[in-house]
């Protein structure tokens, strides 16, 4: 908390606008259509399953708990939820063969057992649809990985040449190449949408696969690519956070944060995603103290309120007038009262 209240105004303040989260439609231009294969479990709402007829959601939770579900993790912090079906056990740091979107992949168990199910109830993700866990790769397959790898640092290289013969302004983030090569996708970002159709025939012509360019945001770009913080720490996206959210001045504002764009920025260039934290916190806080500008009247005469401090429960109170705040606790303004009363 500040106490410099000089930095606030009513608009976004010069140089704020590009901090704050610009909504942008996704990018994406494929060879072929996508087609998927996933486990689609009793949904406990219908009356064509096993669960009976039931209001929708109902006992999700029961039938969940009788699957075994691990978390499995991707190249660049990707992750998801599957149903191992593999007849065995697969414990944390297992390397498994998946279902993917088309054809299978190669992952990482993180998670197992009530830890798993704990995360998707707390990601509001009980009862939707889940892909396999297939087995526990061999070491053909892990090998294959490897070479998987190394082809992903040479398309980085050809991307770039690529991109550059046909003028395309596109920031090369990462690649990821899907372990049975069904598909290589490319994630960029740029400042508006691309029109890559050239770049990706001179791609397929190469790879003779299925090729994916995805436009993503800077907060998606910080986490693939990770990087550390101003406090010292790994940026929260590319290590504990599940979801990027989207973050406005109006969550530094009510919190009485100094709107300064050195202070507010993170290594994205956005709004820092810690501002979210102790957002509700301050919400739930504010409801005790009266509204800005609402006048009251203090033993001084008729005065409105400027600026307040959640963190001291102070309130700065200006009199028409005068130039100085008297500050008052948050107790002894509840005991003045309006100007209606």
């Amino acid at each position: 908390m500040t106490e410099d209240f000089s930095d606030f105004s009513s608009g976004p303040g010069e140089g704020l606008e590009g901090l704050e989260d610009r909504d942008f439609e996704l990018s994406v231009d494929e060879i072929e259509e996508q087609s998927s294969t996933e486990y689609l479990g009793p949904c406990g709402g219908c009356s064509e399953c096993s669960a009976g007829s039931r209001a929708l959601g109902a006992n999700l939770d029961n039938i969940e708990a009788e699957l075994d579900i691990v978390e499995v993790s991707f190249k660049a912090g990707r992750s998801g939820f599957f149903v191992n079906v593999s007849g065995s056990p697969l414990p944390k740091g297992t390397r498994v063969i998946v279902e993917a979107e088309r054809g299978v992949d190669l992952g990482r168990v993180t998670v197992t057992g009530e830890m798993a199910k704990s995360k998707r109830r707390s990601r509001g993700l009980v009862g939707q649809p889940m892909r396999k866990a297939l087995r526990t790769a061999t070491q053909e397959e892990l090998k294959k990985h490897e070479e998987n790898r190394e082809i992903e640092t040479n398309a980085i290289a050809l991307f770039r040449e690529k991109s550059a013969k046909h003028n395309l302004e596109m920031k090369l983030v990462g690649v990821e190449y899907q372990h049975d090569r069904s598909r290589i996708t490319f994630f960029f970002t740029a400042d508006s949408r691309v029109d890559f159709r050239s770049l990706v025939r001179d791609l397929a012509s190469v790879y003779k696969t299925r090729i994916e360019l995805r436009q993503i945001g800077a907060r998606d770009e910080a986490k693939k690519v990770g990087g550390v913080g101003v406090c010292g720490m790994k940026v929260c996206c590319s290590t504990w956070m599940t979801q990027i959210k989207r973050v406005t001045l109006d969550h530094a504002r009510f919190q009485n944060l100094s709107l300064n764009p050195s202070r507010l920025a993170g290594t994205c260039g956005r709004l820092k995603c810690c501002i979210l934290f102790e957002a509700q916190q301050y919400l739930d806080d504010l409801e005790d103290f009266p509204p800005l500008n609402s006048k009251v009247v203090t033993k001084k005469g008729e005065g409105y309120i400027e600026k307040v401090d959640i963190l001291r429960d102070q309130v700065f109170l200006r009199y028409p007038g005068t130039s100085t705040l008297d500050t008052f606790s948050l107790k002894e303004m509840k005991s003045f009262s309006s100007p209606n009363h």
